[in-house]
């Protein structure tokens, strides 16, 4: 590993430790949010330096009381050797540490509980209202509970709304408006831009970012960048007016259709939408798949209810009343999973888009989208087909080392891009799988959440409660795999529901097997992957992944491949539509849980005997643990290469929200949901011992320059600082409330 020990420069860090931006109970009120118009982050950075030492310049007699407090303990704390390691606090290097900070007590921070259910699961903070749809469509208004509740973005668009006949029009040839007089929106342009419009921002250079990408703003006048790409004319007659400024070599698509992105695939239109919404969309195969399930779970049911010494008698009646299935599936694509694929986990919140072109940049070879709710998914909710956007990078193949010993795989023909769903009902995943078959046009797998702990999913009999249902998720992945014509079906688990009391034995026996009853008659379910959470559902992200458990499990997969060959009938050679990744019906494992450097992925690949493992919290603090995994090192990035990270994260997140006030204002709240967790990163060359843990939270720290310092800031008035030097002021009605509750402030936010 490179030496990464502070320069001289870095000793002189002009920032004292009272004013580290790294706050552990100051008061927010002190922090107002500050304007921030440069184009030079670092000249912003600087304004916002001086800000903050200004205030402590006259602060006031508790701030100062307090800062004498702080200065005793300075004198009285004695130094610790930098070999002690706590278990939850990041050894930092000593002259990194600012002394408020109690080493004996274990530290504020690594007392604090981070609540990183967000992560993986949805919670109750989702940005509509389809989890209550998908729940069962009763929107009663309950009490809410734990560290989300009452959270809110508030709102962010111009005072004057502009009509959409005139957002992408010449000034003086609008389009036809369809509402007519009953239009509420205005269509007076120069009013608009004068008195109903924010003014234009100026970072960027003033250029307009989905702009010079696409040579069309999709935004039209309502752009934030909209002087870059327009001009006034004078026409023949001697009128002036507006005209927008397109670049022929880089329009492409139907300048009609708002949706059309350069780059954007599986772009749903708004017919398919309308299609289902009405019901005018049949799913005819998952219709007559789930009426035969019935049938069959009828009589499997006189088994099991059968006495002791009738059992038998009754399974051989069953057997002379067995109907086949309306229809077997259709043989399914190839996939694959190695030490070279690591994969982005499906994260709910933050595995959108943007984040996840970030992620393939740095070398993800496989991503999910969020979690998609089946049933909203069926009923054509915008909403939840937008989560199925994905870039034309994650449709290039993932890497694949040709020496591996995988039949039949053809990695020119696959993609990186995968959908999750789930489903409290067979028939809900049968139909949502069928349709994303049927529309998506670039899907590599579909996969079932049988993991989430949330417990708005939970209490609704999806997520990990299907756990406990393991007749029922089994009824799932059969007709998922038996509707979705050539994509293969995969699992998500979780080690059971109970902390103590693993299941994930026994559910990967039946999603590689079937059930007992039925496994000779209908061979294997058909799963293709099996991703396992090393934890239980009642750990929630609270404590360590158990990889032991995660292991003892991979060794059952193979044996289970081999069972597999057993089962099938001497005679007839089984129908390779029935057996996952055929003709070897091999089904890949996958780990996850806690991995957060390339030393753990290696370990985990060559000693837990997974295929590969997924990144979920490794890749929202550091995205380039994608880069160490591929490259076998420690990165120690600098602080301005993190900030051009958030800069590329910005121009991704324009391009597909938009470069108008709601797009602008979209791209800042989930900009800052990403910094809720970067801010957790603690740079490799101040740690004083690796390999870094996730479960470890820094001491209070400051940074080798002021930038680093800011970025390593958990108080979130400061990530808005940080959005401000690319996004510009944050609009009058923005608010941001973390979805953790930290040690330093209260969630109530102020925007």
């Amino acid at each position: 590993m490179a030496d990464n020990s502070p320069t001289p420069k870095a000793h002189e860090n002009t920032l004292a430790p009272e004013h580290s931006l790294k706050r552990l109970s100051e008061p927010e009120e002190a922090y107002p949010p500050q304007p921030v118009q440069e184009d030079s982050p670092v000249t912003a950075a600087e304004k916002i330096e001086s800000n903050i030492a200004s205030q402590h310049d006259n602060p006031s007699d508790e701030r100062a009381a307090k800062r004498i407090k702080l200065a005793g303990a300075e004198e009285s704390s004695p130094k610790v050797n930098s070999r002690d390691k706590i278990k939850g606090v990041a050894l930092v290097k000593p002259e990194y540490l600012i002394d408020t900070y109690n080493r004996s007590a274990g530290g504020a921070n690594a007392s604090a509980t981070i609540d990183d259910d967000a992560a993986e699961g949805r919670g109750t903070d989702s940005r509509d209202s389809r989890d209550h749809n998908w729940a069962g469509g009763k929107n009663k208004k309950k009490k809410q509970k734990g560290q989300n509740k009452n959270r809110e973005f508030g709102s962010w668009s111009d005072s004057i709304k502009l009509c959409n006949s005139v957002a992408n029009s010449p000034e003086s040839s609008p389009k036809v408006c369809e509402f007519g007089d009953r239009c509420k929106c205005s269509h007076d342009l120069r009013k608009y831009l004068n008195e109903g419009k924010q003014k234009d921002l100026t970072t960027f250079g003033g250029r307009c970012p989905v702009w010079e990408v696409n040579g069309r703003c999709h935004a039209g006048w309502k752009c934030r960048y909209v002087s870059s790409h327009s001009k006034e004319i004078e026409n023949s007659d001697g009128k002036k007016e507006w005209v927008l400024i397109e670049d022929e070599n880089l329009v492409q698509g139907n300048p009609e259709d708002g949706d059309t992105r350069k780059g954007i695939v599986n772009v749903v239109s708004a017919k398919d939408k309308l299609d289902l919404a009405k019901r005018r969309t049949k799913t005819e195969k998952s219709d007559q798949y789930s009426e035969w399930q019935e049938k069959e779970a009828q009589q499997l049911e006189k088994i099991y209810q059968a006495r002791r010494g009738q059992i038998e008698e009754q399974r051989e009646e069953n057997r002379a009343k067995y109907i086949d299935p309306p229809f077997l599936p259709s043989e399914k694509r190839r996939i694959y999973f190695g030490p070279e694929t690591p994969v982005l986990a499906p994260l709910t919140t933050q595995g959108n888009l943007p984040f996840r072109r970030l992620c393939v940049d740095f070398g993800a070879q496989l991503t999910y989208c969020e979690m998609a709710m089946s049933m909203p998914l069926v009923q054509g909710q915008k909403s939840e087909w937008a989560l199925m956007k994905a870039h034309e990078s994650e449709l290039s193949p993932p890497k694949y080392n040709p020496g591996s010993i995988v039949q039949g795989y053809d990695n020119a023909k696959d993609l990186k891009f995968g959908a999750q769903i789930s489903a409290s009902k067979p028939v809900q995943a049968m139909k949502a799988a069928e349709v994303l078959n049927n529309i998506l046009p670039h899907l590599r797998l579909i996969d079932l959440n049988c993991g989430c702990p949330i417990d708005l999913v939970y209490r609704a009999g999806a997520g990990s409660a299907l756990l406990d249902a393991p007749s029922k998720l089994e009824k799932m992945i059969r007709g998922m795999n038996a509707v979705s014509g050539e994509i293969p079906i995969t699992a998500k688990i979780r080690m059971g529901t109970m902390t103590g009391k693993p299941t994930a034995q026994k559910t990967i026996e039946r999603l590689a097997l079937g059930n007992y009853e039925t496994r000779d008659r209908l061979g294997a379910p058909g799963c293709a992957a099996i991703t396992l959470h090393g934890r239980s559902r009642q750990q929630r992200y609270t404590k360590d992944a158990d990889w032991s458990y995660i292991a003892e499990c991979a060794a059952l997969i193979e044996s289970y491949n081999k069972k597999k060959d057993q089962l099938t009938d001497t005679i007839q050679e089984p129908d390779e539509r029935t057996l996952p990744n055929s003709p070897d019906s091999k089904i890949y494992f996958v780990g996850n849980g806690d991995c957060y450097s390339h030393v753990q992925y290696l370990d985990h690949i060559q000693n837990a005997g997974v295929d590969s493992v997924m990144l979920a919290r490794g890749a929202l603090i550091k995205p380039w643990l994608f880069e160490e995994i591929e490259t076998g090192q420690y990165l120690d990035k600098s602080s301005s290469e993190r900030l051009g990270y958030i800069e590329k994260f910005v121009r991704y997140g324009l391009d597909t929200w938009g470069s108008d006030e709601v797009g602008v204002g979209t791209t800042r709240r989930f900009l800052l949901e990403w910094l809720s967790f970067a801010c957790r990163y603690v740079p490799v060359g101040i740690l004083d011992h690796l390999p870094p843990s996730l479960q470890d939270r820094p001491p209070a720290y400051k940074g080798r320059d002021d930038m680093e310092t800011l970025l390593a800031s958990d108080n979130y008035l400061d990530w808005i600082k940080i959005s401000e030097m690319y996004l510009g002021p944050a609009h009058e009605d923005f608010r941001f409330q973390p979805k953790h509750k930290s040690n330093s402030y209260e969630i109530e936010a102020e925007g």
